[in-house]
């Protein structure tokens, strides 16, 4: 993969396909070749080009010490539009990867042509705070839980009961998550998005579309509803069937949901 310096950060990223870009913003702990399984293809296809980058804490990207904020995050994308010279762009988000969407979309408009928020939200409610906490404070206490342990919790936080219900989806999905186990971005973990930007957002003038995955724990649809409240015009789209890796779970219908938004603009 190529590189480009953003931020002072090296960003490995990847292009592919013809036509207007398309930037994939990917959420926390995940490589940017996760939206190569399912969203590149579809939108290739759709007449796109897209661009995938691997945000950093991500190898081969840049990985300073230290912990990371939304800012950082925010200010590493909007280094790569420019050193791509690719704005205005479609942009498309999931998980933090949306948050920073929305972040460089209020700072910089007229680099974002329009945006898609996938598994978002403006703020943390009691229940995701309590979980953001206890990670935190296992992560603190320098205890290291077996991968066999972390892949079922992974897959009870991220997956839908639909999945987990499918015998043969449900082992795929814990075997590739005990295989992952331990492979995180360290200063990604300290991202804050507890913080309420819904009084931000209301000032976001850029066309966009948020997407719900209705068992998602992690960005519950309740939440991700307020963001497209916030945010003027926002449409809001639920994808029923599919917990916080809806864009794994239930591809057909979250490409068919993209690509719907963004021929529009």
């Amino acid at each position: 993969m190529p590189f480009v310096s953003a931020n002072g950060i090296r960003l490995s990223y990847q292009r592919t396909g013809r036509g207007e870009p398309v930037l994939l913003v990917m959420g926390s702990g995940a490589a940017g070749r996760v939206w190569t399984m399912h969203q590149t293809p579809a939108l290739n296809r759709a007449g796109y080009e897209t661009i995938v980058f691997d945000n950093r804490g991500i190898a081969p990207s840049s990985a300073p010490p230290g912990n990371y904020s939304l800012a950082d995050m925010t200010a590493d994308t909007l280094g790569l539009i420019e050193a791509l010279d690719i704005g205005p762009c479609r942009i498309v988000g999931t998980s933090m990867g949306a948050m920073i969407a929305q972040e460089l979309a209020l700072a910089r408009p007229d680099l974002v042509r329009c945006a898609v928020l996938m598994a978002t939200r403006a703020r943390s409610d009691a229940t995701r705070r309590m979980m953001l906490a206890a990670d935190r404070a296992l992560r603190a206490s320098g205890l290291t839980l077996p991968p066999k342990y972390t892949a079922a919790r992974t897959v009870l936080e991220m997956l839908s009961p639909a999945t987990l219900n499918d015998d043969a989806a449900a082992a795929g999905w814990l075997e590739i998550f005990e295989l992952t186990s331990g492979h995180t971005a360290p200063g990604q973990d300290a991202v804050d998005t507890v913080g309420d930007r819904r009084p931000a957002l209301r000032g976001l003038t850029v066309p966009c579309r948020a997407i719900a995955f209705s068992d998602d724990l992690i960005c519950p649809p309740h939440l991700v509803a307020e963001v497209a409240d916030a945010i003027p015009g926002c449409d809001y789209v639920q994808i029923p069937g599919c917990g916080h890796l809806g864009n794994l779970e239930s591809p057909e219908a979250v490409n068919t949901a993209i690509v719907e938004f963004l021929d529009k603009y």
